[in-house]
């Protein structure tokens, strides 16, 4: 057969990778091709897909394709779309704040504590304000940990308070001081209407107004944490998706080693 997409080669492709006019790769290089999804309050029906399709195209997507909708209840209907984004964005120029490290090992974790602090050091963790999910706090903490990484409970040179979910910011700090923490895990999981940077920042706010906030290193965790955001709202770092407790505990063993070594 001849014409069309069965008459194409490899050289009417676009197979250049320009770093400073980056676009979504779907079949090809520079193609623009992307899947979103989202839901309208709408019904599902064609006037629904209509509003989809033009909804897509406010946001950029050129001849975007309505590749699957199903109805959530008679008012909802959940909609995937496809098509090409029109936008490019320039990757040399993007920084971003991380937390650059060489993350270490149990073992070496435990040598560096008796090393360089000469102790063992006291993490309390909690899911505070209203946050009723223990998911993240339990992957950092748990001697189990999450993904082949193992929590805080499992080093030697650790001493662990996991204080589960929903506890107030105010008990928090008062079970800190209790058990004279070094550390401080916080650990958001519902993010809705931006409720984790309320609670992040009462904390924050909380430690300040009691002359503790360099009492303790604290440091935030979840799906929707970065470490700028983290440093915006006043920790010391925040970490997110695919990090996990030897990341945690490098950063904060590295850092209590620095306070005690300004302190000799």
């Amino acid at each position: 057969m001849s014409g069309g997409l069965y008459n194409t080669h490899k050289g009417d492709f676009d197979t250049k990778k320009d770093l400073t006019k980056l676009r979504a790769y779907g079949d090809t290089m520079n193609d623009g091709k992307i899947q979103m999804s989202f839901t309208l309050p709408i019904k599902n029906d064609d006037k629904g897909m209509a509003c989809a399709t033009q909804l897509a195209k406010s946001m950029g997507l050129e001849e975007p394709n309505v590749a699957y909708r199903k109805s959530l209840d008679d008012e909802f209907t959940f909609y995937v779309v496809y098509g090409t984004c029109a936008y490019s964005v320039d990757y040399t120029k993007i920084t971003v704040a991380a937390v650059e490290q060489d993350t270490m090992s149990i073992p070496q974790t435990n040598e560096f504590i008796r090393k360089n602090i000469g102790r063992k050091v006291v993490v309390i963790g909690a899911s505070t304000g209203t946050d009723a999910h223990t998911v993240g706090i339990d992957a950092i903490m748990n001697m189990k940990g999450f993904a082949g990484h193992y929590g805080l409970e499992r080093y030697d040179m650790l001493t662990t308070y996991n204080l589960g979910s929903q506890i107030s910011n105010e008990d928090f700090i008062d079970k800190a001081l209790e058990v004279n923490a070094d550390v401080l895990l916080v650990s958001q999981t519902v993010t809705q209407k931006d409720i984790h940077i309320q609670n992040l920042t009462n904390l924050i706010e909380l430690l300040e107004a009691r002359g503790l906030r360099e009492r303790f290193i604290v440091i935030c965790g979840g799906a929707r944490i970065t470490h700028e955001l983290a440093k915006e709202l006043g920790f010391d770092a925040g970490f997110g998706a695919n990090t996990y407790a030897d990341d945690v505990a490098t950063f904060f063993v590295n850092m209590l080693a620095e306070r005690v070594k300004g302190a000799v």
